[in-house]
């Protein structure tokens, strides 16, 4: 992996228009570690744009350049004519150009330059000219910091750089807590805090940004949308636009409802489905080896993902996709006896 870190490093110092990418629908991970490229290779005289399909959440406008990523949803001939200069493409944190939404999907696929994808994800398409593409790691943040690190630049690092590369680990792992952690994980965040990282910072500002509606909606959601299948023990919540918009939802308010779910003791998969413009999008979490949800998510939802960490869509009613997923659960969880 050493040399293909390297031949990245030298791609980013030839490259005249370095545009990076991230999938639709943004996370901390994919945030984080174009943020964190992005600093990365301004640290070695180069400069990029970042250009995302659509605006980061909330919970993540803290973060220092936030506010430069240009987004299809309210800048798309700005991103075209990005994409048209481009003469090297990072692909973050998605597999597959169709993760980047139809519009940005025609530019990434009509662009002749270099693409570079730096992922974690199953299954990884072979468009790239550069494929950095492990499973077994927690996150893409954490390959952002293996680049830097095995290029040689350690040096480099720096809070700035690190700040959202640590962000981004800590998101993707529920705060250190699934099985894709592993020692080289705690190696790499050891050495985005000697760079200045001010972690206890990152953990305030991202849990105690709370606005009263998100807690009422928290509130009600768990209080009248949980729905639990004691024989399989999976714990089902569920949202309506209508609910969310009497609660005047904004985006990135229900991020980690599927993990409260999941934490009911005892529990072995937990599904979050909330709806928008007659598309039910759903999140798919579980426990341990024994129950992945993967399959189960792209054999009936039009999805996929991590074993333990999944997504996916039904354009079925909310009703009818709830009913569909309780006739399919059987065939992916043994009851309880």
């Amino acid at each position: 992996m050493v040399d293909l870190y390297n031949k990245v490093v030298e791609e980013i110092k030839s490259a005249k228009h370095i545009v990076i990418t991230a999938h639709k629908s943004p996370d901390g991970d994919s945030v984080g570690s174009s943020l964190g490229l992005l600093q990365f290779i301004k640290s070695i005289g180069k400069d990029a744009i970042i250009c995302h399909p659509d605006p980061t959440p909330d919970y993540l406008e803290w973060l220092e350049n936030v506010e430069d990523i240009i987004t299809v949803t309210n800048n798309e001939e700005e991103v075209k004519s990005h994409f048209e200069k481009a003469d090297l493409i990072f692909c973050l944190d998605y597999n597959a150009t169709n993760r980047v939404g139809e519009v940005m999907q025609g530019f990434l696929e009509g662009s002749n330059a270099k693409k570079i994808m730096i992922d974690h994800h199953l299954n990884p398409e072979d468009f790239p000219f550069i494929k950095i593409s492990d499973t077994s790691v927690c996150s893409t943040c954490q390959l952002i910091t293996e680049l830097i690190v095995q290029s040689g630049n350690q040096n480099l690092l720096n809070e700035k750089i690190g700040t959202p590369l640590y962000l981004g680990i800590l998101t993707d792992t529920g705060s250190f807590r699934f099985s894709s952690v592993q020692p080289r994980t705690h190696e790499l965040l050891a050495q985005l805090l000697a760079a200045g990282v001010k972690h206890h910072i990152i953990h305030e500002t991202l849990n105690d940004n709370n606005t009263i509606n998100r807690l009422r909606l928290q509130g009600y959601t768990f209080n009248q949308k949980l729905e639990y299948l004691d024989d399989y023990k999976i714990a089902l919540i569920s949202l309506t636009e209508e609910e969310l918009k009497e609660y005047h939802y904004k985006k990135g308010d229900t991020e980690g409802f599927v993990n409260i779910a999941l934490s009911i003791k005892g529990t072995k998969a937990a599904v979050f489905l909330s709806e928008k413009d007659g598309l039910i999008k759903m999140s798919f979490r579980s426990k341990g080896s024994d129950n992945p949800v993967n399959v189960l998510a792209s054999e009936n939802f039009d999805g996929g993902g991590h074993a333990n960490a999944s997504g996916g869509a039904s354009k079925l009613t909310m009703n009818e996709t709830i009913d569909k997923l309780k006739q399919v659960i059987p065939l992916y969880f043994n009851r309880i006896n």
